[in-house]
């Protein structure tokens, strides 16, 4: 179908429904508005800080409640990790592949915004 094609509305909720169900990697990471604030704020730290819920919520902006809520995904997802026997418990951001990916995605956003 082209994309000068109009989409029958109801053939455009049935699509957008299936996506809700069957997210891709993108949007099952930003289905909920307060994850694209808190990785926001997780690519502003400086490298190697750690961090506990309370803080990762003051420098984002949000309740500790949201990152509670939102943690374990972060934590699935690799994008931050457990700092090993602390109390209460620290993190960090993770040194993973998906991690390099947002740090060059979020580069090359800010680059395409600057021209």
């Amino acid at each position: 179908m082209s994309e000068s094609s109009p989409k029958h509305p109801a053939a455009e909720k049935d699509t957008k429904e299936a996506r809700l169900e069957n997210p891709s990697g993108v949007l099952y990471l930003f289905q909920h508005e307060s994850i694209p604030i808190l990785i926001d704020a997780i690519l502003t730290l400086p490298p190697g800080r750690e961090f506990t819920k309370t803080e990762l919520a003051d420098h984002a902006g949000v309740t500790r409640q949201t990152v509670s809520k939102y943690i374990d995904r972060l934590l699935d997802l690799d994008i931050v990790e457990p700092v090993p026997n602390t109390s209460p418990r620290r993190y960090q951001v993770a040194d993973s592949v998906v991690v390099e990916e947002l740090f060059a995605l979020n580069s090359a956003l800010n680059a395409a915004g600057d021209d």
